[in-house]
Formats: structure tokens, sequence, C-alpha cells
């Protein structure tokens, strides 16, 4: 029983060595930065092989000297004692030396690991639960942090290439652009009131009568030649050159016609409204009796280049009208020839009066021809007319007849080197009638000649200003907040545009 006590009892402590070996291996395994699961570990499988350690890590230290690993799961197991079986019998089974076992036998020790290294022995001790819940939450963690970072992201271009410009156009239009004044005016083409028949009557005071010239004006006002005029009577260069102007609407000294083309179409608007027949003006200037005086002085070149539209047609409408009456005055001159002609180879010198008066002549043989037909007549109502009598008026009767015949034949006869008197006085009434209706040609042909003239002395157009330009007193342009929300919604769109395109891009690449 004695000596059953005395085997069982634990093994003495390992002595302590002069030079200090067993100091160096306990500091060597402390650097080693073992977690006190692991040396807690060490100390129950060292006190289950009998061993007495005074610390954990001398309990690694005499486990290490027995060969036994007391990280290694599957030794530690192998370490367990069955039930049954005593302490003596696991101490009493011999042992084999570990650098005597083989290879696959010999105990996977573990190495001296640095202590920056992540090499260290595992002491995860979590459930599969536990596990799969921490994975959830990193791969949530994960994504979350990817999604902040896709946010700064997307915030960084953002401010980039929509915040910063439009900083930058709302600091110029706040602070940097020169305000323009606008002088607004309105003015209407009327046509000058004129004898015209037809559709061009109907439609002589409405808008419809001046629709092409108002149209015609519009195109010139804002053409380069009224630029250029503009610039030579008012100083349009001169005032966009001054140094007060700020540099993006600025003319240079040697600007070229071009540039002044650009700043004056950006200035000048002209609108037309073909419903009302009004033309609307508006011209901005940096000083706002400036941009009254440009106005003014547009409307003077409008109402000047719109009276010369016509010009030309009222010069061809006179000469015209002159080659009108010459011809109407050479056809009056070879009527009224004719007629002389006719009058000079006629036998007498007024064939209407002398047929009138033949005419009268047989009027009255047909008178005497009545009577004596009933003087006849009355005769033959006697029993027992006389004879002579009745002999003396059939006698009458038939000389009356002879005449009127002879009356008759020579106004139908035609004499010698003409015709007969009624063709002459035919063909004389016809040639009057011809004079009488180029006289009214003539006539005609004069009037229109004086109407052309008077049309092409007078103007045939007329420009009515219905609002006058005058100065403003508050600045129209630029409109700061108005052209900032423009820049901002511009660049918004192209950034989405490129955003989408990019994306659409990629997933076609990755597809």
């Amino acid at each position: 029983m004695t000596s059953a006590s005395a085997t069982e009892a634990p093994q003495p402590r390992i002595p302590r060595h002069p030079d200090g070996g067993v100091e160096q291996a306990l500091v060597a395994i402390r650097e080693e930065g073992l977690s006190a699961r692991q040396l807690r570990m060490a100390r129950r499988i060292a006190q289950k092989h009998g061993l007495d350690p005074a610390t954990d890590h001398e309990a690694v230290y005499l486990l290490r000297l027995k060969g036994i690993d007391p990280f290694q799961r599957e030794n530690a197991l192998d370490l367990m004692v069955p039930a049954g079986a005593t302490t003596r019998d696991a101490a009493a089974k011999p042992k084999t030396p570990a650098h005597d076992r083989p290879l696959a036998e010999q105990p996977q020790l573990p190495q001296k690991t640095r202590v920056d290294t992540a090499n260290l022995p595992a002491t995860d001790n979590r459930s599969p639960a536990e596990r799969r819940q921490q994975e959830i939450m990193a791969i949530q963690k994960d994504m979350a942090r990817r999604r902040r970072r896709r946010m700064r992201m997307l915030f960084a271009r953002l401010a980039a290439y929509v915040l910063l410009p439009t900083l930058v156009a709302g600091w110029y239009f706040f602070t940097l652009a020169t305000p323009m004044y606008a002088s607004k005016s309105e003015f209407l083409i009327l046509k000058a009131e004129s004898g015209g028949s037809g559709m061009g009557g109907l439609f002589s005071g409405t808008q419809f009568a001046t629709n092409q010239d108002a149209i015609a004006v519009q195109s010139y006002l804002t053409s380069k030649d009224a630029m250029l005029r503009l610039n030579e009577d008012e100083g349009f260069h001169a005032h966009f050159a001054q140094p007060a102007i700020d540099p993006l609407h600025r003319l240079e000294a040697d600007a070229s016609a071009e540039e002044m083309y650009k700043l004056y179409k950006k200035y000048v608007q002209i609108g037309y409204d073909p419903t009302e027949g009004v033309i609307r003006m508006e011209v901005a200037a940096a000083d706002p009796q400036v941009a009254a005086d440009f106005s003014t002085a547009l409307i003077g070149y409008a109402e000047e280049r719109v009276d010369n539209l016509s010009a030309r047609k009222r010069e061809n409408a006179v000469k015209d009208a002159e080659l009108g009456l010459a011809e109407a005055e050479q056809a009056r001159r070879a009527a009224q020839e004719k007629l002389v002609r006719l009058q000079q180879d006629s036998a007498v010198l007024d064939p209407r009066a002398r047929i009138g008066a033949l005419q009268a002549r047989i009027e009255t043989v047909e008178t005497e021809i009545q009577e004596k037909t009933l003087q006849l007549q009355a005769l033959m109502d006697n029993a027992r007319p006389n004879r002579s009598r009745v002999e003396g008026v059939e006698a009458d009767i038939r000389r009356l007849e002879a005449l009127k015949a002879e009356i008759s034949a020579e106004m139908t006869a035609e004499s010698a080197g003409a015709g007969s008197l009624a063709e002459t006085a035919v063909q004389i009434q016809l040639a009057e009638a011809d004079l009488a209706t180029r006289d009214m040609m003539l006539a005609a042909a004069l009037e229109r000649l004086d109407q052309a003239r008077r049309d092409a002395d007078s103007q045939a157009r007329y420009l009515t200003t219905s609002v006058y330009p005058l100065p403003a007193q508050d600045p129209s342009y630029p409109r700061a907040f108005e052209n900032t929300l423009l820049t901002f919604l511009v660049f918004s769109g192209i950034y989405l545009l490129i955003s989408l395109t990019a994306s659409i891009l990629r997933e076609q690449v990755a597809n």
C-alpha cells in the first residue's frame, strides 16, 4: 500500500540547473505569445501525465521534454486515460523517444514563431452557427464599406464634374459678368394707299400685304450689312471693346468682322409675329443710353431699307407707263390719219350728211307717192272715173317711184375710184370710233404715267414705331440665377449621359 502510494505520487519538479538552460527555455516559451487557454490546457495535460509544474510555461516545457505537444488535439485525446486504467499503467507503458519514432508518428510540435506573424496556434472554439453569423456580419460590413467608398467616389465625381463647374459659372455670373441693359421696341410696316384692285386691294389693309417686306426687314437687321453700318455710325466695336466689359464679351482692338458679328447676333434679337404683323426688337449694351441709340439707328435703317425694296418696282412702273403712252399716241395718230384719208378719198366731203340729205329726199318722195296713191284710189272709187285724170295720177306715181329708185341708187352706187356712199360713210364712222377709242387709251396712259411718277416720287412703305426704344434703369443680363441653374442642369445631364454610357460598356465587356 505504501509502495503504491509512492508510485502514484506526483513526480518532483524539475531541478534548476545552475547553467541557466531551463530559464532560457522558459523565456523562449513566454516569447511565443501563447494564450491563456493554451497555457491552461498545457497545465491540465501535464497533471494527467503526473507532472507537477510550478507555472503554465513550465508545464509546456515539461511536456515538450517528454515529446508531447500539448496543443495538438489528437495527441491530447490519445493521452486521455481510458476507463478502468490507472495512471500507473499509463506511466508504465513503454515510450519510444521522439527522435527514434518514424517521421509519420513523430508529433508535430509547434515551432517557435515570430511575434509579428499570424502563425499562432488556433484558439477558435466557436460553434458553426456563431461562425456563420460572424462571417455574414463580416460580409455585410464589407458591403457597407464598399458602399460607403462608392458613395464617397460618387460625391467626389459630382463635386469635380458638376458642382465645381456650377460654382465657377455662378461666380462668373454673379460677380464678374458685366451687366447689360436691354432696350425693347416694336414696329410694323404699312403700305401706302393706292388705287389697287383685285387681290392686292383686298389684302392692302392687312399684314399679309407687307408680310414679305417684314421678313426682308428682319433678315436685314440681323445681317452683317446692318452691323457694319451700325459700327460706322454709332461705334459698335468701340463700345464693346471698353476695358470695363468682362473678358468673355469684350472685343479685342483688332477684332475681325466675324467676331463682331457673333457678338452682334447675341445682343441684337429680332422677332416677327406673322399673325399681328409686328416686328419686336431687343438691343442690349453695357450702357442704357447706348442701347437706346443702337435701337433707334436700327429702326432708321429698317425704314430706309423697306422703302428701297420697292424702288426698282416703281422705276419700272414709270418706264412701262411712258412706253404705254408712246404706243397710245402712235395708235391715235394712225387712226386719225386713216380717218382723214377716208374723207379725202370720198366723192363728197361729208358722206354721212349727203346720205342724210338723200334719205330726207327719199322720205319726201315716199310721202308724195302715198298722196298720189290715195288720190288714185279716190278716183277709182267713182262709178265712172275720169280716165285722163286717172292716167295722170298713175303717171305721177310712176315718176315718183323712178325718182326714189334713182336716189337710192345714188347712195349705194360706187363712184369712180371709191366705194359707194354708204360704204364710205360706214368706214368713216368706224375710223371715227377707232379714233375715239385711241383718245381714251391715250388719256388712260397719261393718267397711268402721272400716277407712276407720283408713286416713284413718294414713299411706298412706311415703318410705324408702336413702342419707342427707351433707356433701361435696371440691367436685364446676365440672368445669374437662371444661367447658373442652366449650367448645373447641363453638366448634370452630361455627367449622367457619360455614366450611363460607361455602365453600358462595362456591362457589355463583362458579358
